[in-house]
C-alpha cells in the first residue's frame, strides 16, 4: 500500500516512531488505542491494544486486539521493519506478521510505502486492508497538520 504525504521523511518516520503519535494513527475508525509499551531502537519491544466501540468481538478476547512485537529494522527517515503478533488462543489468528515502512522523498513531500506480510488465515485481507486505509489516512492528517504551540 502506497500513501503519498505534503511532509517531509522526517517528520513521518517521527510518526512511525514516537508513541503518542502511534496512538493517534494506527487505530481504524471505530477504535480507540492504547500503547502500553514502546521501546524504540532495533530490538525493542512494543504492545498495544485496539479496543472496539459497540458490540464487535476482539482477536484477544473482549472487544479488544492487543498485539506485541519488536523492532527488527529502524533507518532514520527510510524505513521502518516490525514484527508483531496477536495475543490470542484462536489458532487461525495465530503467528508472526512482519510490516514494513519504507519512505522516499516524491514531488511535494513524502511517499510512505507499507507492506503487511504473513496475515494470519483468521484475518481478511479485505478487512485488513480497509484497517491500513483508514490509519494511513490518519497517519496522512496527522504529519499534514500545522504544527501546535
Amino acid at each position: 500500500m502506497t500513501q503519498q504525504m505534503k511532509a517531509t521523511r522526517e517528520s513521518v518516520y517521527r510518526a512511525l516512531t514516537d508513541a503518542r503519535a502511534v496512538q493517534r494513527w494506527q487505530v481504524p475508525d471505530g477504535m480507540t488505542s492504547e500503547v502500553h509499551e514502546f521501546d524504540v531502537r532495533e530490538g525493542g519491544t512494543f504492545r498495544i491494544s485496539l479496543t472496539y466501540h459497540g458490540d464487535r468481538a476482539g482477536k484477544s478476547g473482549g472487544h479488544t486486539d492487543t498485539f506485541h512485537g519488536h523492532f527488527v529494522k529502524l533507518v532514520e527517515n527510510e524505513e521502518v521493519a516490525e514484527v508483531l503478533e496477536f495475543e490470542t488462543s484462536d489458532p487461525e489468528l495465530q503467528g508472526e506478521m512482519t510490516v514494513t515502512y519504507k519512505l522516499r522523498d516524491c514531488d511535494g513531500g513524502t511517499e510512505l510505502h507499507a507492506v503487511h506480510d504473513h496475515l494470519p488465515p483468521g484475518v481478511s485481507h479485505a478487512d485488513n486492508e480497509t484497517g491500513w486505509r483508514m490509519s494511513l489516512a490518519k497517519l496522512t492528517r496527522l504529519v499534514e497538520e500545522p504544527p501546535h504551540d
